[in-house]
Parts: structure tokens; sequence; C-alpha cells
């Protein structure tokens, strides 16, 4: 089925991208946030980010305004979810705060809407608890910057319906992007858990005195032919981030992943060297 117009929650970087791919792809889409301001700040930064890709031809100016046509920035919650067919969540990695809000949308929503979250560190299951409509609840986990990266990791739980998932994967599909299936519950999913492990050896290899920074960030660049090393990629997504999904990791129960958390982290984010957002983390970016 079409959905007849989609609601996401959050206004924030991933929220903002999703919601103006959903418009991009021709549904009616509404942005919604708590404060006029971040909603004003969420256009303002769709509106350079799409310029950019216009001026590097990625994306027509033509698909671009259709989009901001599409796309309707709200503070009235309530209306927008009982307008759509389908909501996502981008709101704050805060499974209290997350809880809290299924279990108004559980009430406000239509049964038939489904109830997506974009973490990919609290599973739907935590969030599904005690809801009138389990079934409909599911993650949808896209990948930053939105705009560009295709990739979705469309994941249920024992409490989603067969039919929930199919109407995730056929809108990833719908939205330009390549959907793919968690079969269970996983903290971290597929990609995330990957990344993981490279990042949690490599600060492994670097507290041991295995090898430096640097000539691990060589290594996996050269050897793996990814992009850029483990300790670039910590310091440009923030190394408080990196703390958060390893603090996380290591309370799951009968979880290898991440045996303990990294001292180095700890010890950078204390000092307040979270990456390049302020200029030092495991490099320094005010050279």
């Amino acid at each position: 089925m079409k959905e007849s117009a989609i609601t996401v929650i959050g206004g924030g970087t991933m929220g903002r991208e999703i919601a103006f791919v959903a418009a991009m792809s021709g549904f009616q889409t509404y942005l919604v946030d708590v404060e006029e301001r971040f909603l004003a700040n969420a256009r303002e930064q769709l509106t350079k980010s799409t310029a950019r890709m216009v001026e590097r031809q990625r994306v027509s100016q033509e698909a671009v305004d259709a989009g901001f046509q599409n796309l309707t920035f709200t503070i009235d919650r309530d209306t927008a979810v009982r307008q759509s067919s389908f909501v996502i969540e981008a709101i704050v990695e805060n499974l209290e705060i997350k809880r809290q809000l299924f279990a108004e949308l559980d009430e406000i929503a239509a049964p038939e809407t489904i109830l997506a979250s974009n973490s990919s560190s609290i599973v739907s299951s935590k969030l599904a608890a005690g809801l009138l409509h389990p079934e409909r609840v599911c993650n949808v986990h896209f990948f930053n910057p939105v705009l560009q990266m295709t990739l979705v990791e469309v994941v249920g739980g024992e409490h989603t319906a067969q039919n929930t998932l199919d109407r995730a994967l056929e809108l990833s599909k719908a939205m330009g992007k390549t959907p793919v299936v968690v079969e269970k519950e996983i903290f971290g999913f597929i990609v995330n858990r990957v990344l993981m492990a490279i990042v949690g050896e490599a600060l492994h290899l670097y507290e041991q005195g295995y090898a430096s920074i640097e000539d691990i960030d060589i290594a996996i660049k050269e050897g793996l032919g990814h992009p850029m090393g483990p300790f670039t990629l910590m310091d440009l997504v923030g190394l408080d981030i990196n703390l958060g999904i390893q603090e996380l990791a290591a309370q799951e129960p009968n979880d290898h992943l991440v045996p303990e958390v990294s001292a180095t982290l700890s010890s950078l984010v204390q000092e307040g060297k979270l990456g390049r957002k302020t200029g030092k983390g495991f490099y320094n970016y005010n050279k």
C-alpha cells in the first residue's frame, strides 16, 4: 500500500533529512518538533544542504522545490500523526523519553498507523511493551547523511506483525533506499555492530601499545579499502556519541560486543575533546 502521509518526529540532523527524502519521494510529509525555533533551524539546514546538492548536480532544483512543497513544518504533533499512516521517531537517544512518546503515539494514531523508531541502539520491543498495538512497532534505521546514504535497516521483534515489516520495506524502497532486514532484534543491528567491533579492536590495539593511532588508520584505509580509519571516523561522528554507544552496548546482557568501555574515549570526553566539532579529539584540527 502507498502510505497516505508520513510524520517524522524530531527536527535534528536525522529527522529533518528523513522527512525531506520522504517529501522528495512524493509523500505528503510532516516534520514535527516541540518549538518553532527548532523547525526554523531544520528548514535553514535543509535549504543549505539541498542547495549544495543542486550545485554538485546530485539532484535537480525541481526535485528540491517539490520536496519543500510536500513538507510541512509543525509543532502540532497530534494533528500530524492523525493525518499520517506512517510515523518515524527520530528524537534524543533516551529510552524513557522514547517510551513516553510511543505511549502517547499509541493513543493518538489510528490502529493501522505504523510507529517506527530510527534508533539503532534501542530496539523496538523496549518501546512496544505495554502498548495497545505493539504489532505496529518496528525499527527503521536510516544512515547519516540521509540525503546521500541509501541503506536502511528494517528490524522487527517478536511483537512486530509481518505487515508492519512489509510496509516499512515498501516505504524504504519508495524513498529510493536499499532496505535490509535484520531477522532478530540485537543491539546495533548489522552495520553498527560490525563498525563497533572494528572501533573496539582499534582502541584495544592503541591502548595496549601495539600501534599508533595514525598507523591503525592508515592500515584500515589501505588494507581494507575504507574511506577513513576508525579514529578519524570517531572524531567525525563525535567522541561523546561513540562513548555513549559503548556505554549502552556494555550494559547489554550476554552481549560480547563491548566487554568494557574504552578508558581513552572516557578520558578524552572528560577533557572536552570530542573530535572535529571541538577542534580536538584523537587528532588536532586547530592546526
